[in-house]
């Protein structure tokens, strides 16, 4: 992409720039997944020129699926995209390290843009166990490069300096999706992270790029809107003050709207996930998610479709 905002010193993520939409899979009542849904999915992110599709994160269930399953996902994934000229990122997450790996191996064999994986879930990893494990996907995924999602519930969050650290010994990392913090955790990415491209969570993304630290975000604003949240994120170019305006009114309808369903009752991030995209009515993913996990009645839907129009004018096109 073009944004000058985000032209910081390439460590190698090319093509992993902006707003990178996530894959959400439709659910079908008997908990299958519905693949004819999924491609119309892929063919409306494509058609909304998103910069990228990323597969697998935390929204695609990937703790929930067979292994069956993930291959027939990322081969839709990357048919779909390669055909179209669409960059794409294939996660390979899963709490277990072993079955990860194996992951990492065949999706490798995708040509994916890079592989994203966790750290290892069950118990936590010390920073040399969790660099032995990114040199060991390293070593799985060949020539592809790495992504290390470092969500805010891993069971071993690491600070900046600490992340620098533990990913310095494997060159094929390069870059970590997270979760950003105040004015010192921005202070703290830019003196030890610049290395690295960094993912910071959607509806941060303006301020991420103001505080010289994001190069993109594999995005929830564009569960809500992917044509949207591209524009948005287009306009930091050249309109940064603006964008920030936007991106105030994103949190405050998220934290006023959205979080009460995780906060209030219990309900998991795939699931306010899905609720962003049935409020955006782009794709027919549905809220249900697989059992035995809970998703949120859609009869909520369309008064919070109303509520995103008044407040995100911007994003809700």
């Amino acid at each position: 992409m073009a944004l000058t905002k985000f032209e910081r010193r390439d460590g190698g993520w090319g093509r992993i720039r902006g707003n990178w939409a996530t894959l959400l899979l439709p659910i079908n009542e008997d908990d299958s997944i519905d693949f004819a849904r999924l491609a119309c999915e892929i063919d409306r992110l494509i058609a909304a020129k998103v910069d990228g599709i990323y597969s697998n994160g935390t929204a695609g269930e990937f703790h929930n699926q067979t292994e069956a399953e993930f291959d027939q996902i990322q081969q839709l994934l990357a048919d779909r995209c390669s055909d179209a000229g669409m960059p794409f990122v294939i996660g390979a997450c899963q709490p277990d390290s072993r079955i990860s790996l194996e992951r990492v191996r065949r999706a490798a064999d995708m040509r994916p843009e890079a592989i994203q994986v966790i750290l290892p879930d069950w118990w936590p990893v010390t920073t040399v166990e969790a660099s032995d494990f990114l040199t060991m996907a390293a070593e799985a995924a060949g020539s592809v490069p790495l992504v290390l999602y470092q969500p805010p519930h891993a069971k071993r969050v690491f600070a900046p300096a600490e992340l620098a650290t533990l990913l310095k010994p494997v060159p094929q990392v390069i870059g970590v999706k997270l979760g950003d913090g105040d004015s010192s955790w921005y202070e703290q990415a830019r003196r030890h992270l610049d290395t690295w491209g960094i993912y910071v969570p959607g509806h941060h993304l303006a301020t991420g790029v103001e505080q010289g630290v994001a190069v993109g975000a594999f995005s929830n604003v564009a569960c809500l809107s992917p044509s949207g949240a591209q524009q948005w994120t287009s306009s930091m170019a050249d309109g940064l003050n603006q964008a920030l305006n936007i991106e105030r009114r994103l949190r405050a309808f998220l934290e006023d709207h959205i979080a009460p369903f995780a906060g209030m009752h219990g309900y998991s991030n795939a699931a306010l996930d899905k609720l962003l995209a049935a409020i955006g009515g782009w794709a027919d993913v549905g809220t249900r998610l697989r059992r035995p996990y809970r998703w949120i009645d859609p009869a909520v839907v369309p008064e919070l479709r109303e509520k995103a129009k008044a407040a995100l004018p911007e994003i809700m096109l």
